[in-house]
């Protein structure tokens, strides 16, 4: 079968310029405000992929039996387009996303998108709305948010025989704007994000679903995310709702293995080799709930941090677990994890040289 390329339909009334650099002077939050299109291919069971389009953003026609309603057969992903200092834009390791989205497709009994197609979706995207990608300097970008739904009618319990993938891109401010800020953790000793064999390496939106009343009581204890222990023994630490994270303990950084019911970050694999770059030993192992306390509380633990797409790194400040309570670095930001959060976004901006070719650069 082969791939569909992207016919442009662009919109023959976009956002004035000074409507949408009113809207990138203003706080842009995230997923607040959205650009003038977005692009949709469908797949359809003898077909294959076609009918790729990019069109004027607009909300989508879904019949109440369509499958994704009823079965939750979606997945999406997250990824962000920089400018550059010469004014370009490019994209951050778009491949890897692309391949992390075939095998969420896979886990979840849906068609694979080839590498190639997810990348020229985004770059028609960005392309179009290339205007809409911040200027260069700050920490501002274009998040991109692919997705694809199960649009069959009916309600037979099966995979459907028709999707729909859809990309979309909102602009996207500093996920600190007024400085980078620690959060606090409480760690969820009696409910699990996921367990081996499930759902938890696939980005679909069940995971954050079933993530949103520990993500409260995270909340009614005073915490700004919850992070989970595995399912099996309820010891080791996994990761948070949506961040993976890592363990410094002085030269060396660990962040916990790839288990099967964790979330293989795009974020947290550029770190290993970030660090690595940095002449840190970096690694994937285990870490324990009485490791961590224990080993904060003694000093040879020096900082925690999380990552991911939309804050790239966050530091951790202080954790709650019941009975107990500690601070890591004193409650700020620790030297390692800013020296890598920097090192990381000098490459996403342009600052820095992209010793491993992750930017993809359009134009």
């Amino acid at each position: 079968m082969t791939t569909p390329t992207i016919e442009l339909k662009p919109s023959a009334s976009p956002l004035s310029a000074a409507e949408r650099d009113a809207i990138l002077a203003s706080p842009l939050g995230f997923g607040r405000y959205f650009t003038d299109h977005m692009v949709t291919i469908k797949w359809t069971e003898g077909r294959g992929w076609h009918d790729g389009q990019l069109v004027p953003y607009a909300p989508i026609s879904l019949d109440p039996a369509s499958m994704v309603l009823h079965y939750a057969q979606e997945i999406f992903e997250g990824l962000k387009a920089y400018r550059q200092p010469d004014g370009t834009v490019a994209t951050f390791r778009p491949d890897q996303n692309a391949r992390r989205f075939q095998r969420s497709a896979h886990r979840m009994g849906m068609p694979q998108l080839p590498v190639e197609t997810f990348v020229e979706a985004c770059d028609a995207l960005v392309q179009q709305d290339k205007d809409w990608v911040p200027a260069h300097g700050g920490e501002e970008s274009l998040y991109l948010r692919p997705f694809m739904i199960a649009n069959e009618i009916g309600l037979g319990v099966r995979p459907a025989n028709e999707y729909l993938f859809i990309v979309i891109a909102s602009p996207a401010g500093a996920y600190f704007p007024g400085g980078v800020k620690p959060v606090s953790i409480w760690l969820s000793e009696d409910r699990v994000r996921a367990v081996p064999g499930g759902v938890g390496d696939a980005k679909t939106g069940g995971n954050y679903a079933a993530s949103l009343l520990a993500q409260a009581e995270a909340a009614e204890k005073g915490c700004d995310q919850v992070c989970y222990l595995d399912a099996v023994e309820h010891k080791w630490v996994e990761e948070l709702g949506g961040m993976n994270l890592y363990f410094v303990y002085g030269d060396r950084i660990v962040t916990p293995a790839l288990t099967g019911s964790l979330l293989e970050g795009v974020t947290r694999d550029s770190l290993l080799t970030v660090a690595r770059d940095l002449g840190h030993t970096a690694e994937e192992g285990s870490i324990s709930i009485d490791q961590w306390q224990r080993d904060a509380e003694n000093g040879t633990l020096t900082e925690v941090f999380a990552c991911g797409t939309a804050a790239v790194i966050t530091p951790v400040g202080t954790v709650k677990r019941t009975g107990a309570e500690w601070r890591q670095s004193g409650g700020e930001p620790g030297p390692v994890t800013m020296k890598l959060r920097e090192a990381l976004l000098d490459v996403q901006r342009g600052i820095s040289a992209d010793t491993h070719g992750w930017m993809h650069q359009l134009g």
